[in-house]
């Protein structure tokens, strides 16, 4: 029996599972009652079981029968804070929701455990999986690391996978991925901008703020266009600027905030460099002072091009050639896998799961509190999954 055809078999208790996952989410690190309903979803598995002590976090080590490397696959586990507004009758109601499908990525990687467990004395090495909170933020991949799951099956894993479903974008079912870039790197950057206060009559006698705040905001523009590669690119968005308190008051400071996302190390660098050169010398043009936090986040969320074709090929195997396609450009979105990508090779692969009915082309993206995921693909993501580990270990 093919891992596909065995995870049919699973199927109505996956979905089960993932819709109790949906119905109480929970957000960040410390996810108590996620990590008891997937504990009990583990139990009587052979699998040697450890959670996290900075973080509700599981680890659990599926030893093969013979020797050999050692893979991981991973599954996040944290919602949003959103307000569900789908209609669906195991919505939730807590104020968070799985609006990004990490209920459907750990049903999907429970299905991949109950798979590969089935079949435990044919593996040529061992599998680690991965069940991580906090991927939203502020990131759990980091502390489970510190922690020693990439080493928790002994030897460092040789190579590492997961899946990552989309409300939107792709056809229902559809694989999708890339070699290098994946995901963006993503920073913060907040800035005040200090002056004088005085009266908005006599603004000669203060030093304004906000005139050199509003010039360093679409500097920042200038900056994205004329200072990287279009073929590297960059991105800034402002999303907070805050000044003042009346019409003929003027403030001592003006502070704004901005989300930086990049798509290699060296575009990066030069972001974090360049925006503070750049926001000094206007401060500095106004005769104010200028405080900037800059803030690193998730890294570049990098595949290993081999372990992409490796992925491709293997979905292409598995279901043909009309349920996969190369992805041309990485998503913007930023992802804490990039850290566990930093130190093993692996592939981070995308999956359709546009709800029934729907366009893919207009449905209601990942992070909306309309965002409704097809549950229908968990199977085949979880044979995805095995079939990678398998494959995998058979090449030592």
């Amino acid at each position: 029996m093919t891992f596909r055809q065995a995870a049919g078999e699973i199927r109505a208790e996956l979905i089960a599972l993932r819709r109790r996952l949906h119905q109480d989410p929970e957000i960040g690190l410390d996810l108590p009652r996620t990590q008891a309903t997937l504990l009990a979803a583990l139990s009587g598995l052979p699998l040697e079981v450890t959670t996290g002590q900075a973080l509700s976090s599981i680890t659990a080590v599926l030893r093969g029968g013979k020797p050999g490397p050692a893979v991981l696959l991973r599954a996040d586990m944290d919602a949003l804070p959103v307000v569900e507004r789908t209609g669906l009758d195991y919505a939730a109601t807590n104020g968070a929701m799985h609006a990004c499908g990490h209920d459907l990525h750990m049903a999907i990687l429970v299905g991949a455990v109950r798979l590969l467990s089935a079949v435990r004395e044919e593996l040529a090495g061992d599998v680690i999986f991965m069940f991580q909170p906090g991927e939203e933020g502020p990131g759990g991949a980091e502390p489970m690391i510190a922690e020693g799951v990439l080493t928790a099956a002994g030897e460092p894993a040789v190579a590492a996978y997961c899946l990552h479903v989309f409300s939107a974008t792709y056809p229902t079912g559809r694989f999708g991925t890339r070699r290098g870039a994946v995901g963006a790197a993503c920073d913060t950057v907040r800035v005040v901008v200090r002056g004088t206060g005085g009266h908005g009559s006599q603004p000669f006698r203060a030093r304004d703020p906000i005139p050199a705040g509003c010039e360093m905001v679409t500097a920042l523009q200038t900056f994205v266009t004329r200072a990287f590669d279009v073929f590297d690119p960059v991105v800034i968005s402002v999303g907070s600027f805050h000044a003042g308190t009346a019409d003929n008051v003027i403030p001592e400071e003006a502070q704004f905030a901005a989300t930086v996302r990049s798509f290699s190390a060296a575009a990066r660098e030069r972001l974090r460099s360049g925006i503070r050169d750049l926001l000094n010398g206007i401060a500095a043009a106004h005769g104010l002072a200028v405080e900037i936090d800059y803030e690193l986040g998730y890294p570049v969320t990098v595949n290993d091009a081999a372990e992409a074709e490796f992925a491709a090929q293997t979905i292409i195997e598995m279901f043909g050639p009309d349920r996969f396609s190369w992805v041309e450009n990485p998503e913007p979105g930023s992802e804490d896998m990039a850290y566990v990508l930093e130190r093993v090779p692996g592939a981070y692969l995308d999956l359709g799961a546009c709800a029934a009915g729907l366009d893919p082309a207009a449905a209601a993206v990942n992070h909306a509190p309309d965002a409704v995921f097809h549950d229908s693909v968990i199977p085949d993501g979880a044979a995805v999954l095995a079939e990678l580990a398998v494959r995998r270990l058979a090449r030592g």
